[in-house]
């Protein structure tokens, strides 16, 4: 095995944790997908001689990718993502155990990756990757230009603003949380608006991308239950139980295709949040179950 295979193989064995780094940063499957390429052209021009620990490295090196796309954002004031709710992860129904299925929910949120969005880029680099992946301040320091200090402030600022706007679900009680996302399709399909006004709390909000650049946001019980009564009116769609980012979703299916993906975020039996996606090119980007 020459160098380049050797490295090479080094590198596949680092991916998935290098996509896990960059989805976190970007909140994007594709942009993460980019910034593991970018780090893999870097790392073949590289001289990694002298380098002593390749998975840290290239933990660096992806960082600063996701660092220069966060601050091309700023620059071109576009707002997060476009607006776009973050591409999710979703996993089949009862495969995970409740110990993963909470490691995968405060890990990858939707409800924290759109919070995360609201983050000045280095703040988000900063907590990313010392809370999430344990990378030492002194190994972040460099990359965002500061001294290791004021990397730990970054951390610091950005886990007070996660901590005090993450509405969190208790990944514990998936079996509980599901029982009210049932109930919200059994209303929607029995065309109960009362049903279904009676399982969302009154904050409630929906927030869904239909299309590159069309998105929906819907506020309080009443507009967010007359959208579900779609269910009563088109016997097509159907819902296949999933995780998504951990949390009870569902994938809606219509005529044997993938509509949408749901994610509801429970808490105290009332639902808080409902994040969708029917953007017909990122769904056909997703690895969805049983469809």
């Amino acid at each position: 095995m020459d160098e380049s295979e050797w490295l090479a193989q080094q590198f596949e064995g680092h991916r998935s944790h290098l996509k896990g780094v960059a989805y976190r940063m970007l909140g994007s499957s594709a942009e993460a997908e980019d910034a593991v390429q970018e780090a893999w052209l870097r790392l073949s021009r590289a001289d990694t001689s002298e380098v002593r620990n390749l998975g840290g490295w290239l933990t660096t090196v992806v960082g600063r990718v996701c660092l220069d796309r966060l601050r091309s954002r700023t620059s071109r004031r576009e707002d997060p993502l476009d607006g776009q709710v973050p591409d999710p992860v979703v996993t089949p129904e009862g495969e995970a155990s409740p110990e993963h299925e909470a490691e995968l929910a405060d890990s990858v949120g939707l409800a924290l990756l759109v919070v995360l969005d609201t983050l000045p880029p280095a703040e988000r680099l900063a907590f990313v990757l010392h809370d999430m992946f344990a990378v030492p301040f002194e190994e972040i320091a460099p990359v965002v230009g500061r001294s290791p200090e004021a990397a730990r402030q970054l951390a610091s600022r950005a886990r007070r603003r996660v901590q005090g706007a993450a509405p969190t679900s208790g990944a514990a009680d998936g079996a509980r949380r599901r029982r009210v996302v049932d109930a919200f399709f059994a209303a929607a399909r029995d065309g109960d608006f009362d049903a279904l006004v009676a399982v969302l709390d009154p904050d409630v909000v929906l927030r869904a991308d239909l299309a590159p650049g069309e998105s929906v946001l819907l506020r309080g019980p009443a507009a967010v239950a007359g959208s579900a009564m779609m269910f009563a009116t088109d016997d097509r769609r159907q819902t296949l139980p999933v995780l998504v980012n951990g949390d009870p979703g569902v994938v809606v299916i219509i005529d044997g295709e993938a509509d949408s993906v749901l994610r509801f975020t429970v808490r105290d039996d009332r639902i808080v949040a409902i994040e969708g996606l029917s953007d017909p090119e990122r769904l056909a980007r997703l690895d969805l179950p049983g469809v």
